[in-house]
């Protein structure tokens, strides 16, 4: 009896620490996708959908741990088993994500040479369509830089008329016609910043997605020992 309880508390520890991780991601996902939903206006719309990614496993690992800890609680076999069949599957996807979030980071590393998105991020200065402004000033505030290369771009585009100031957002310490002191702007593009942004969030989350993978086969292993144990606890209590 001292041996089932000490696999189900094993069992439970590991279930705790992938339900935690699973609303780690869920947390994640929420208040990276306005800041990704943001970047689109730069790097393309398809950059969202890393957010979606992460609250779509969070979501799903949050669920499987939930029903280990019932199964575990009740001693049932039937759900413990079939807690670990959906973990054995999750796992592979978390894998299967954590590698393709690499490889996308190895696309990111030559953001500047891509003619899509640089493209994208210049025209998106360079026209400064009232639609398109507040998601432009926000980047440029939260990623302390100004313009697509550089902030010299503002200085050519038709959408922002007054050519001898700079947007407020491109400043240091953003004031009210802060931008007429140009000493007083980022002076690094808006592309290198989304890209050094990506570059660090991008190996964070690939790394995370891998280890969860790993540290959930151990939780496997101790969820087959608690199934075994309780198919033996059942046969010996019909006996």
């Amino acid at each position: 009896m001292c041996k089932f309880c000490s696999i189900k508390c094993w069992f439970i520890f590991f279930n705790t620490l992938i339900l935690a991780s699973g609303v780690a991601l869920i947390t994640i996902g929420a208040m990276q996708y306005s800041t990704y939903l943001q970047m689109g206006i730069f790097a393309g719309s398809s950059l969202s959908k890393i957010a979606i990614i992460l609250l779509t496993v969070g979501i799903v690992i949050a669920l499987i741990s939930i029903l280990g800890h019932i199964g575990a609680t009740m001693d049932n076999y039937v759900m413990l088993a079939c807690f670990i069949c959906i973990l054995v599957v999750t796992i592979s996807l978390e894998i299967l994500t954590g590698a393709s979030f690499y490889v996308f980071r190895s696309r990111i590393a030559i953001l500047q040479v891509n003619s899509d998105i640089n493209t994208k991020a210049r025209g998106g200065v360079y026209e400064y369509s009232p639609e398109n402004r507040y998601a432009i000033n926000r980047i440029q505030e939260k990623f302390s830089c100004c313009g697509a290369d550089t902030y010299s771009d503002w200085f050519r585009s038709v959408g922002w008329n007054n050519h001898t100031i700079l947007p407020d957002s491109c400043c240091t310490v953003k004031s009210e016609r802060c931008g007429q002191d140009k000493s007083k702007v980022h002076k690094k593009g808006c592309i290198w910043a989304i890209k050094l942004f990506l570059l660090s969030n991008l190996v964070s989350v690939g790394a995370v997605c891998m280890a969860l993978g790993v540290a959930e086969v151990f939780g496997i292993l101790v969820g087959v020992c608690l199934c075994l144990a309780v198919k033996r606890k059942e046969y010996e209590s019909i006996n």
